[in-house]
């Protein structure tokens, strides 16, 4: 019997998904009234998705068209990080929006600290992109992870549980 348990702490979200997601916008995109004659465009990059469209409300509209597909496909909006709409020459606009794979050192730390302030009796370490916590008896880690399901809004990322043994 091991001595001590653990789990990691991690942000994923399945890239197929938002995929398809995209690939619906798209499509939305040729067959709505509203975008007739306009040249709105949205393209998945490795970790970003960039949409293109004439004025600053078009794009609006396709970011939030891409927000109902990621959420009718049971994906977190949270996995999206989109910076402001910015002209590109003519009436263009472009937005960019990064996709949170991985958690950032700041947010590893902010996890970490949130589960000490909780008074487990857990220790929590930083490992790359990941937290990995560790104990001694596996309800407290049961226990860890139903306390940082309810700490998601606050952290403001995706959390995973993995590698639980």
């Amino acid at each position: 019997m091991a001595s001590e348990f653990s789990f990691d702490i991690v942000s994923q979200f399945d890239m197929q998904e938002v995929r398809n997601a995209v690939d619906q916008v798209k499509r939305e995109i040729t067959t709505r009234y509203d975008f007739r004659g306009v040249n709105a465009s949205i393209e998945l990059k490795d970790d970003l998705i960039e949409i293109v469209a004439p004025g600053e409300m078009k794009v609006q509209q396709v970011y939030d068209v891409l927000m109902q597909k990621i959420i009718n496909r049971k994906q977190s909006p949270k996995i999206l990080d989109a910076a402001e709409a910015k002209p590109t020459g003519g009436m263009d606009f472009k937005q960019e929006i990064k996709l949170v794979k991985v958690l950032s050192q700041e947010k590893c730390k902010q996890i970490s600290a949130l589960i000490k302030e909780g008074g487990f009796k857990v220790k929590p370490s930083i490992n790359g992109t990941a937290v990995r916590v560790s104990a001694k008896d596996k309800d407290e880690l049961q226990a860890v992870m139903g306390y940082m399901r309810g700490k998601e809004e606050v952290v403001e990322v995706v959390l995973a549980f993995e590698n639980y043994r």
